[in-house]
């Protein structure tokens, strides 16, 4: 029989997490389209009814009188106002240019062309696309100079793409680097579909804050895909980013209280050449479904919250990593709440800063070649799912966290190398298992976990080898002993699961509330 060392626990180190969970957002249908209304500030909740005050984003901008659209017809050389004539609108051959606030819908196409809002400070410009294909051989197709607030508007059935120039002429600091690009808050809605292709840098970029209402939008992008400054808000739609670059991110590192990013609904995937998801301060995911494909680090930011919806990650290094910004202390041993015989695991003497990742609902699946769930400060899990099918080298953890890993509800199944295993501490309150392995359990293996009674109450599925696992959940009852199985059958092919041990080889017994402490320091 195959033998292995055992460690449980529950329970972990204190932990004094600032980060607040988001609230479900509420939808609202309008007949322009769909919206919600959820979204977060450093640190902070923010519910349905503040998104407003607290991003540019204003649902009644997403309905207008149609008497009032100019409509304006794209042809090379020959583009004009074709109805509600607008002293607002000026072509000089292929470049349009909207100068005052209103709504403006355009169609037909332009090889080598450019739409320009140059509008006041205080404007609000609505464009509809209804069937446009916009090129540019110098630089961006579509630049957003100057306005309050420009609105993407893809029209219900319609096809729309922006493709820009490989190289751009104008290569000033201050200059446009992306297909789509705003100086301007920016807001795209509608239920049609838009495709950009940055074939030079980034592929859509908004200078203020954005906000991806809705729609079907394809990115492909040499640098990032996505980028707002002050604030990146996904509420709903379709979102498909290929990017040599970051996927998606927020990346104001200067203004306090900005820099932050969310996702509350819709669907996003990500197939990024750096990091899939990422946020200089704050990144929560409260609802919709983002997978991150393929990555060098999935999430990022200085504080990650998990409170809904459905996140999946794959990535070369961190699946899941809360680092950045500045530390707060360097507590070791003791000082930082080491745990010594019968205390929790942590990261173990490295620096411990302010940064968090929370989750409290949803889930969240990571398969990551370097640490899965990493936190240079401290994490807490108190509801949702998490599985990390983690690293298979000793010089990275499933779970690496440099503070204090609580656990205080919900259900974590981490399996990985045993090298760097860390363990929750001692103030969670819900109990678990750590098993280390002396051998190694291959990929494609499920591992029960069975109480005394005979009865599976937890199945496992290694989706690679793994020489440790650490399930914690309310299934598991402290103090009670439970015999490990490996084999067998499980409904699910990877992952928490159910199964039967039918077949299935005993490697030993676990005694819930017993565990030995994190075998080596976290990896930052």
């Amino acid at each position: 029989m195959r033998s292995f060392r055992t460690s449980l626990s529950v329970a972990a180190v204190a932990l004094a997490i600032s980060l607040a969970g988001c609230s479900t957002a509420a939808t609202s249908s309008t007949s322009t389209g769909t919206t919600s209304s959820t979204t977060t500030s450093t640190q902070q909740a923010v519910t349905a009814a503040t998104i407003e005050e607290d991003t540019h984003y204003d649902s009644d901008d997403l309905t207008w009188d149609t008497a009032d659209e100019v409509a304006i017809s794209l042809a090379d050389g020959g583009s004009k106002v074709t109805s509600s004539s607008s002293t607002g609108v000026a072509v000089d051959g292929n470049t349009v240019t909207i100068s005052a606030a209103g709504t403006y819908r355009l169609s037909g196409s332009l090889a080598d062309g450019q739409i320009v809002v140059a509008a006041g400070e205080s404007d609000t410009v609505r464009i509809i696309l209804d069937g446009v294909e916009l090129g540019n051989s110098s630089g961006s197709p579509f630049v957003v100079k100057s306005a309050d607030e420009a609105i993407v508007y893809l029209q219900d059935g319609s096809t729309n793409t922006l493709t820009d120039a490989t190289t751009y002429a104008d290569q000033g600091d201050d200059a446009p680097n992306a297909a789509l690009y705003s100086m301007a808050d920016l807001t795209i809605a509608g239920s049609g579909s838009l495709t950009v292709n940055g074939k030079s840098n980034d592929g859509i970029v908004s200078k203020d804050g954005l906000v991806m209402a809705a729609g079907k939008v394809t990115v492909d992008a040499v640098d990032d895909g996505i980028r707002g400054k002050d604030y990146t808000v996904l509420l709903d739609g379709a979102y498909q980013v290929t990017a040599g670059g970051d996927g998606v991110k927020a990346d104001n590192d200067t203004d306090e209280g900005r820099g932050w990013l969310l996702v509350s609904g819709g669907s996003l995937t990500v197939n990024a050449g750096d990091d899939g998801v990422k946020a200089f301060n704050t990144l929560t995911v409260s609802g919709g479904t983002v997978s991150v494909a393929e990555s060098e680090e999935g999430l990022e930011a200085q504080h990650i919250a998990i409170t809904g919806g459905d996140v999946t990650v794959t990535s070369h290094d961190d699946g899941v990593n809360a680092s950045g910004g500045s530390s707060t202390s360097a507590d070791t041993g003791a000082a930082a709440g080491m745990g010594g015989p019968g205390g929790g695991g942590m990261g173990g003497g490295d620096t411990v800063g302010d940064y968090t990742v929370d989750v409290s609902g949803g889930t969240l699946t990571i398969n990551s070649e370097g640490d899965g769930l990493d936190s240079n400060g401290n994490a807490t899990i108190s509801g949702g799912t998490v599985v990390v099918n983690g690293p298979t080298n000793d010089g990275n953890g499933a779970l690496d966290v440099n503070g204090d890993l609580t656990v205080t509800g919900g259900t974590v199944a981490a399996a990985g190398s045993a090298g760097m295993a860390v363990t929750p501490g001692t103030s969670s309150t819900q109990s678990g298992v750590q098993l280390t392995f002396n051998s190694s359990v291959s990929a494609g293996t499920p591992v029960h976990i069975v109480d005394s009674s005979g009865t599976v109450v937890a199945t496992f599925v290694t989706t690679k080898s793994i020489a440790s696992l650490v399930y914690s959940s309310s299934a598991i009852a402290d103090g009670a002993t439970y015999t490990v199985y490996t084999g067998g059958s499980a409904e699910a092919k990877a992952g928490v699961t159910t199964g039967s041990i039918d077949g299935a080889e005993e490697q030993g017994t676990v005694t819930a509330g017993q565990y030995s402490q994190a075998q080596g320091p976290g990896r930052r």
